[in-house]
């Protein structure tokens, strides 16, 4: 089923060195911005986005002033799992092009400046893989099903799941087979939904696989690769049982059996030697859910991956003492190791911010002026520019996600941050494409579009447009690996950076600050710099005295373009 890359259409295979920047370490400071590619942009009108689509959008994407772009699956798969269910790690799936729009997509990116990242999806296959086919067919015992974990039941006749393991879908983590005898057999272990069977990665036949699977990546180009469920790769010894329910809501505070296991360690050492085989500092971010950033850090030793998702700050509310710690204890667990933290408000599988964290679009704006403002890596959602809310109201029949369909599991409304992104005001899809959309997007979508908000000086997009070009030109701003905490009144969340200040207005009422000397660069909602920082706001000064200086009252009125502009509320 591996496709081979031709002639289609204008694609050119790009020099796997690629047109990229000089720059060192780039992913240190890197915003990076998350496509989900079936609802970011549709190329041939099918009503679902395509690589193609994500192609024709890459210079928005340059403009807005990100520096990477990080794809979910684009892998043929049959999409039990929204393409994380994988049956040919080397082929583009035909729903989302061909593997010549993926070296065309590559080739353009690095053309504009952009980097590529790839999901990579190791913890599992679909359970039409190959591989996993082969291991049905050739029954109990046989070298093909070594590959994955299958294991007899428990019980007089077997009847019984080999362990208490639960899906993170619902329901046990175990379905079982027939044999080709049509008599009942064994189980296999599927931490997600049964059609996305684990691999067992203790077999070497696994690891070598995925050593050729980076290195087909690497050579066609892409910069990196975001990996699925880094922290599940290895399971404990034996699979004990967990011995207890609810497994899930111990997800990311407790360790588990199935989950941040040790033994991961070592491949993700395996990884970056193959990483480090290709020029232009080729990188790996880790998907781990681990129980603190103690554990977190683990994944980015100096020769492991390179970043790890924060997680942890995903999770805190909009509280200035939550935020306050959590930033501490992320730097802090980061400095050891040489890594830099990365910040994360939204992704395609949780709850948009502007909807999860409540106060609408004004505590959205701000939340996102905070997150940009702290030294390391910010990740940014498709649509989070535009200020999309979730969308929840979706009709039952219109779900595709497939824990909607079970039960204890996640909550399976995953659908409302993956409606296809307004483009345009008016037409059938906003601009998504010319065949309507997969998910139906809400009336007045298209008040909310990219073009709705460019130009407008108080719109969501123009603010992030803004900030990212402010981030890139401040020397104070991106890397980093501390922030100087300063006082504030309660609910105000204010450090210095160098000679840049960031105050963050977490409370319900205005706030006056006192401690700071400086000029308002820019506010996340309307703010002149003057009296009282209004509640649910950000500002970013360009602060007097440099650090340490901690003295004097913010007295200086916005000036200038940076300041001037996306200091409204609008969209």
């Amino acid at each position: 089923m591996t496709q081979h890359l031709g002639h289609a259409g204008t694609a050119v295979a790009p020099d796997p060195a690629g047109p990229r920047t000089d720059r060192t370490g780039w992913w240190r400071d890197a915003v990076i911005y998350q496509v989900y590619p079936r609802s970011f942009a549709d190329g041939d009108g099918d009503g679902m986005g395509d690589l193609p689509g994500v192609r024709s959008r890459l210079p928005y994407l340059a403009a807005l002033g990100v520096d990477a772009v990080w794809l979910s699956p684009f892998y043929a798969s049959p999409q039990a799992d929204g393409g994380y269910d994988v049956t040919d790690y080397r082929a583009v799936d035909p729903r989302f092009g061909e593997l010549a729009d993926a070296a065309a997509l590559i080739e353009d990116a690095h053309r504009l400046g952009l980097r590529v990242i790839v999901d990579i999806v190791p913890n599992h296959s679909s359970d039409r893989h190959e591989w996993f086919r082969r291991a049905l067919d050739e029954g109990p015992g046989s070298p093909a099903r070594a590959r994955y974990h299958f294991r007899p039941g428990r019980g007089e006749d077997g009847e019984l799941p080999p362990n208490d393991w639960e899906s993170v879908f619902g329901g046990p983590a175990w379905t079982r087979v027939k044999n080709p005898d049509g008599t009942d057999g064994e189980w296999y272990l599927h931490l997600f939904a049964p059609e996305q069977p684990d691999f067992d990665w203790e077999h070497p036949a696994v690891r070598d696989e995925f050593r050729t699977v980076l290195r087909f990546w690497l050579d066609m180009g892409v910069d990196g690769f975001r990996i699925d469920v880094a922290h599940g790769l290895i399971k404990a010894p034996g699979l004990p049982d967990a011995g207890h329910g609810g497994q899930l809501r111990l997800l990311g505070n407790a360790r588990l059996p199935f989950f941040d296991q040790d033994g991961v360690h070592e491949i993700y050492r395996d990884w970056r030697r193959v990483l480090e085989e290709y020029p232009g500092e080729r990188i790996g971010v880790a998907e781990a859910w681990t129980p603190n950033s103690e554990r977190t850090a683990l994944y980015v030793r100096e020769d492991e991956l390179h970043q790890a998702f924060n997680f942890h700050y995903l999770q805190t509310g909009w509280d200035s003492g939550a935020l306050r710690d959590v930033v501490t204890e992320s730097l802090e667990a980061m400095r050891p190791v040489g890594a830099p933290a990365t910040w994360v408000l939204s992704n395609h599988d949780v709850v948009r911010h502007r909807t999860r964290l409540g106060g609408g679009l004004p505590r959205a704006r701000a939340a996102a002026l905070l997150m940009l403002a702290l030294p390391g890596s910010a990740y940014v959602y498709q649509g989070e520019e535009l200020g999309l809310p979730e969308v929840a109201e979706l009709p039952d029949e219109a779900r595709q996600d497939p824990s909607f369909f079970r039960d204890n599991g996640q909550d399976g409304l995953r659908d409302g941050c993956r409606v296809p992104l307004p483009w345009e005001r008016d037409g059938s899809s906003y601009g998504f494409g010319t065949g309507g959309s997969w998910l139906p997007q809400p009336d007045g979508w298209g008040e909310l579009s990219v073009a709705a908000q460019t130009g407008d000086p108080d719109s969501t997009l123009e603010l992030y447009r803004t900030a990212l070009r402010l981030r890139r030109e401040h020397p104070a701003l991106g890397a980093g690996e501390s922030v100087e905490w300063l006082p504030a009144p309660d609910g105000v969340l204010a450090f210095r950076r160098g000679d840049f200040v960031c105050t963050a207005n977490t409370g319900g009422r205005p706030a006056e600050l006192h401690g700071i000397t400086g000029q308002l660069l820019l506010a996340s909602g309307p703010y002149d710099g003057e009296g009282p920082l209004p509640a649910d706001t950000t500002a970013w000064w360009s602060a007097a005295g440099g650090s340490g200086s901690g003295t004097g009252t913010v007295t200086g009125s916005a000036t200038g373009s940076a300041a001037g502009a996306a200091t409204g509320s609008g969209a």
